[in-house]
Protein backbone atom coordinates (compact mmCIF):
# COMPACT_ATOMS: atom_id res chain seq x y z
CA UNK A 1 0.00 0.00 0.00
CA UNK A 2 1.66 3.53 -1.20
CA UNK A 3 1.44 6.19 1.43
CA UNK A 4 2.46 8.74 -0.87
CA UNK A 5 -0.46 11.76 -1.55
CA UNK A 6 1.15 12.92 -4.90
CA UNK A 7 0.85 9.38 -6.55
CA UNK A 8 -3.21 9.62 -5.02
CA UNK A 9 -4.29 10.06 -8.97
CA UNK A 10 -8.07 10.50 -7.66
CA UNK A 11 -6.58 13.15 -4.62
CA UNK A 12 -4.26 15.00 -7.48
CA UNK A 13 -7.02 15.15 -10.18
CA UNK A 14 -9.72 16.74 -7.98
CA UNK A 15 -7.24 19.31 -6.42
CA UNK A 16 -5.88 19.95 -9.79
CA UNK A 17 -9.45 20.62 -11.07
CA UNK A 18 -10.57 23.31 -8.53
CA UNK A 19 -7.44 25.12 -8.53
CA UNK A 20 -7.09 25.15 -12.48
CA UNK A 21 -11.18 26.44 -12.40
CA UNK A 22 -10.61 28.62 -9.54
CA UNK A 23 -7.75 30.25 -12.12
CA UNK A 24 -9.55 30.76 -15.10
CA UNK A 25 -12.36 32.47 -13.85
CA UNK A 26 -11.14 35.80 -14.14
CA UNK A 27 -10.11 35.36 -17.85
CA UNK A 28 -13.06 33.30 -18.59
CA UNK A 29 -15.29 36.54 -17.09
CA UNK A 30 -13.33 38.76 -18.99
CA UNK A 31 -15.30 37.35 -22.37
CA UNK A 32 -18.52 36.97 -20.54
CA UNK A 33 -18.74 40.04 -18.76
CA UNK A 34 -15.76 42.20 -20.37
CA UNK A 35 -14.72 42.85 -16.79
CA UNK A 36 -10.78 41.15 -15.29
CA UNK A 37 -11.51 40.57 -12.02
CA UNK A 38 -8.97 38.75 -10.06
CA UNK A 39 -11.50 38.35 -6.90
CA UNK A 40 -12.89 35.63 -8.59
CA UNK A 41 -10.12 33.25 -8.19
CA UNK A 42 -11.23 33.13 -4.76
CA UNK A 43 -15.03 33.47 -4.44
CA UNK A 44 -17.80 31.25 -5.10
CA UNK A 45 -19.69 30.70 -8.62
CA UNK A 46 -18.73 31.84 -12.12
CA UNK A 47 -16.90 29.83 -14.76
CA UNK A 48 -16.47 27.50 -14.39
CA UNK A 49 -18.02 25.60 -11.45
CA UNK A 50 -14.88 24.41 -9.34
CA UNK A 51 -16.96 22.22 -7.10
CA UNK A 52 -18.38 20.22 -10.40
CA UNK A 53 -14.74 20.57 -11.68
CA UNK A 54 -13.08 18.79 -8.54
CA UNK A 55 -16.03 15.84 -7.73
CA UNK A 56 -15.99 15.34 -11.54
CA UNK A 57 -11.97 14.68 -11.65
CA UNK A 58 -12.43 12.37 -8.91
CA UNK A 59 -14.95 10.11 -9.59
CA UNK A 60 -13.41 9.99 -13.34
CA UNK A 61 -10.15 8.94 -11.61
CA UNK A 62 -11.93 6.80 -9.61
CA UNK A 63 -13.51 5.23 -12.34
CA UNK A 64 -10.06 4.53 -14.26
CA UNK A 65 -7.80 3.15 -11.18
CA UNK A 66 -10.76 1.24 -9.22
CA UNK A 67 -13.05 0.31 -11.50
CA UNK A 68 -16.78 1.39 -11.79
CA UNK A 69 -18.03 -1.48 -9.83
CA UNK A 70 -16.38 -0.63 -7.06
CA UNK A 71 -18.18 0.97 -3.96
CA UNK A 72 -14.90 3.91 -4.27
CA UNK A 73 -16.87 4.71 -7.93
CA UNK A 74 -20.44 4.40 -6.00
CA UNK A 75 -19.56 6.92 -3.34
CA UNK A 76 -17.93 9.16 -5.67
CA UNK A 77 -20.44 9.18 -7.93
CA UNK A 78 -22.96 9.85 -5.37
CA UNK A 79 -21.21 12.51 -3.59
CA UNK A 80 -20.85 14.47 -7.15
CA UNK A 81 -24.45 14.21 -7.81
CA UNK A 82 -25.27 15.79 -4.44
CA UNK A 83 -22.62 18.81 -4.96
CA UNK A 84 -23.99 19.26 -8.79
CA UNK A 85 -27.60 19.25 -7.49
CA UNK A 86 -26.50 21.37 -4.76
CA UNK A 87 -24.25 23.97 -6.70
CA UNK A 88 -27.57 24.48 -9.33
CA UNK A 89 -30.38 24.20 -6.86
CA UNK A 90 -29.73 25.16 -3.57
CA UNK A 91 -26.71 27.77 -3.51
CA UNK A 92 -28.08 29.40 -7.04
CA UNK A 93 -31.54 29.78 -5.47
CA UNK A 94 -29.98 31.55 -2.24
CA UNK A 95 -28.00 33.82 -4.78
CA UNK A 96 -31.52 34.68 -6.27
CA UNK A 97 -32.85 35.83 -2.66
CA UNK A 98 -29.47 37.37 -1.62
CA UNK A 99 -30.76 39.91 -4.69
CA UNK A 100 -33.82 40.34 -3.77
CA UNK A 101 -32.51 41.24 0.01
CA UNK A 102 -30.05 43.47 -1.07
CA UNK A 103 -32.73 45.55 -3.26
CA UNK A 104 -34.68 45.42 -0.41
CA UNK A 105 -31.78 47.06 1.44
CA UNK A 106 -30.96 50.00 -1.10
CA UNK A 107 -34.97 50.74 -1.35
CA UNK A 108 -34.63 50.91 2.69
CA UNK A 109 -31.74 52.89 2.66
CA UNK A 110 -33.13 55.67 0.16
CA UNK A 111 -36.28 55.63 2.64
CA UNK A 112 -34.19 56.29 5.91
CA UNK A 113 -31.38 59.14 4.61
CA UNK A 114 -31.13 59.74 8.35
CA UNK A 115 -28.11 57.52 8.21
CA UNK A 116 -30.47 54.60 11.17
CA UNK A 117 -30.42 52.08 8.33
CA UNK A 118 -26.80 50.21 7.15
CA UNK A 119 -27.07 47.58 4.22
CA UNK A 120 -25.08 45.15 4.45
CA UNK A 121 -25.01 43.31 1.19
CA UNK A 122 -25.66 40.03 0.82
CA UNK A 123 -23.24 37.85 -1.81
CA UNK A 124 -25.27 36.89 -5.09
CA UNK A 125 -22.94 34.73 -6.61
CA UNK A 126 -23.37 31.63 -4.62
CA UNK A 127 -24.36 28.74 -7.30
CA UNK A 128 -24.09 28.03 -10.57
CA UNK A 129 -25.95 28.13 -14.14
CA UNK A 130 -26.05 24.92 -16.11
CA UNK A 131 -23.26 26.22 -18.43
CA UNK A 132 -21.30 26.75 -15.82
CA UNK A 133 -21.76 23.31 -14.46
CA UNK A 134 -20.89 21.94 -18.00
CA UNK A 135 -17.89 24.07 -18.01
CA UNK A 136 -16.91 22.22 -14.95
CA UNK A 137 -18.32 18.92 -16.13
CA UNK A 138 -15.95 19.32 -19.06
CA UNK A 139 -12.78 21.06 -17.19
CA UNK A 140 -13.20 17.55 -14.56
CA UNK A 141 -13.32 15.16 -16.90
CA UNK A 142 -10.03 16.53 -19.33
CA UNK A 143 -8.37 17.15 -15.76
CA UNK A 144 -9.45 13.45 -14.27
CA UNK A 145 -8.18 11.28 -17.14
CA UNK A 146 -5.31 13.41 -18.00
CA UNK A 147 -3.52 13.43 -14.42
CA UNK A 148 -4.64 9.87 -13.71
CA UNK A 149 -3.20 8.60 -17.36
CA UNK A 150 -0.07 10.29 -16.29
CA UNK A 151 0.32 9.45 -12.35
CA UNK A 152 -0.81 5.82 -13.79
CA UNK A 153 2.12 5.92 -16.27
CA UNK A 154 4.70 6.93 -13.99
CA UNK A 155 3.79 4.77 -11.45
CA UNK A 156 4.04 1.50 -14.34
CA UNK A 157 7.44 2.88 -15.34
CA UNK A 158 8.94 3.25 -11.48
CA UNK A 159 7.40 -0.19 -11.00
CA UNK A 160 9.20 -1.77 -13.93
Amino acid sequence: MNNDILQNAPFIAAALSVFVAQMLKPFINVIFERQFDLRLMVSTGGMPSSHTAGVIALTTSIALTEGVGTVYFAIAFTFASIVIHDAMGIRRAAGKQAEVINEWSRLLSDIHREGQFNPENLKTMLGHSFSQVLGGTFLGLVIGLTTTQYIVAMQTMLAV
